[in-house]
């Protein structure tokens, strides 16, 4: 009787000890702090913006919504408990004010604007991938111009940009020099996408560059903008607005993205 009696309380001993250092051991799977849940993705242009023009026809603002809904699909194939937000997905204007509002609206953790180059030289090709920052040559400041130049189809734009000038260099150097909290993270994306261009896809890649955009200036978050092609260029205009080329480019960010993911999460 007496040594069932030990047997039982002997059990019972460890059935506590056991239950104790089970509460004492940190968690095997510890919640992380860093996780990205919601991504938004911007297709550049649209609508009564058509962007640049490819030399038979290609439209800048048709061919990023083809790549950014293309890149949802992969990213929601891939993580299907991810939000992926859209600022358009029909060919539709939408102001650069209200790109970055839907990002910050929904709490996006990372925002991606598509875009595609243009050039005079015709024989301009290349990837390059901006973030928010000062212009360091004129070519940044120029492409800036450029993307910011959409402000001058908005109403009212002096009040909505306090009065920005589009084509002024001074006014964009002042709003360059805004510098986010998040510009390690996305020079670190950013240089992701480039190194899957040039490593994965063997395109030619001018790398990552800083230049003043109001589509990222006002996101409240890792934010770039990537330039997939010179549309001006026959031969980028022919891949890029193909579904080929659309497949690869998403793919690119897709897996830049995963990437990035890992490393931000770990």
């Amino acid at each position: 009787m007496f040594s069932a009696i030990r047997v039982i309380f002997i059990a019972a001993l460890f059935l506590v000890y056991g239950h104790a250092q089970a509460e004492l051991q940190p968690s095997t799977n510890p919640t992380k702090k860093n996780v990205i849940r919601t991504i938004c993705l911007d297709a550049g242009h649209g609508g009564k913006d058509p962007g640049c023009l490819g030399p038979k026809g290609a439209r800048e603002g048709k061919v990023t919504l083809k790549i950014i809904l293309e890149l949802g699909r992969k990213l929601k194939a891939e993580y299907p408990d991810l939000k992926v937000i859209y600022t358009r997905e029909t060919d539709e204007f939408i102001e650069l004010f209200e790109r970055a509002d839907i990002a910050n609206r929904n709490k996006a953790d990372l925002f991606i604007s598509v875009h595609c180059n243009a050039a005079t030289n015709k024989s301009a090709y290349g990837t390059e991938t901006y973030t928010m920052g000062l212009h360091k040559t004129d070519g940044n400041l120029n492409v800036a111009k450029r993307e910011n130049s959409v402000i001058l189809q908005e109403k009212d734009y002096q009040t909505a940009y306090n009065g920005f000038d589009p084509s002024s260099p001074l006014a964009h150097i002042m709003m360059a020099n805004y510098q986010s909290a998040f510009m390690a993270s996305s020079v670190k994306f950013a240089s992701l996408v480039e190194d899957q261009f040039a490593k994965t896809y063997k395109r030619k890649s001018f790398g990552v560059k800083q230049a003043g955009f109001l589509v990222i200036w006002r996101t409240a978050m890792p934010s770039v903008l990537v330039e997939t092609g010179f549309l001006t260029n026959a031969e980028e205009e022919e891949y890029l607005n193909s579904e080929h080329g659309q497949s690869q480019v998403a793919d690119a960010i897709a897996t830049a993205f995963k990437k990035y993911k890992e490393d931000i999460e770990k």
